[in-house]
């Protein structure tokens, strides 16, 4: 495989879990869905904390697949950064042990590494 085939490859697949986690960590988090029921309150926030963040993970999954819109794309992997830091050190906060941070920082490496991979029509133009 050539190069830029094997970085589009690696951009869609790492796009693809990505979003596939936004989607359903949004529906399941306005839905108020367990397990992360649960997870909410054991870290402490309260249930309504679930629908904000499941309305930013529907919002930043539709906006890393729409085509064109740059701006907002950089805005959505921001965020996605801000929750998966966030849920770590919220985690951590708590005292969970450190099996629970590896999911959220599995995410935000997929975030890094589709954000990295991105093609040039999807970048925010530098200048």
């Amino acid at each position: 495989m050539t190069t830029s085939v094997s970085r589009a490859v690696a951009y869609w697949t790492t796009t693809a879990l990505l979003v596939a986690e936004c989607f359903v960590g949004g529906v399941m988090g306005v839905l108020k869905l367990e397990p992360f029921r649960g997870v909410t309150t054991h870290l402490g926030y309260p249930l309504y904390f679930m629908t904000i963040l499941g309305v930013c993970y529907l919002s930043a999954g539709a906006v890393v697949l729409a085509p064109r819109l740059p701006r907002l794309k950089e805005w959505a992997y921001a965020g996605l950064i801000f929750i998966y830091t966030g849920a770590t050190a919220s985690h951590i906060w708590v005292g969970d042990a450190a099996k629970t941070l590896v999911g959220p920082l599995i995410f935000a490496g997929l975030a890094v590494a589709s954000w990295a991979l991105r093609p040039q029509s999807r970048r925010l133009p530098v200048g």
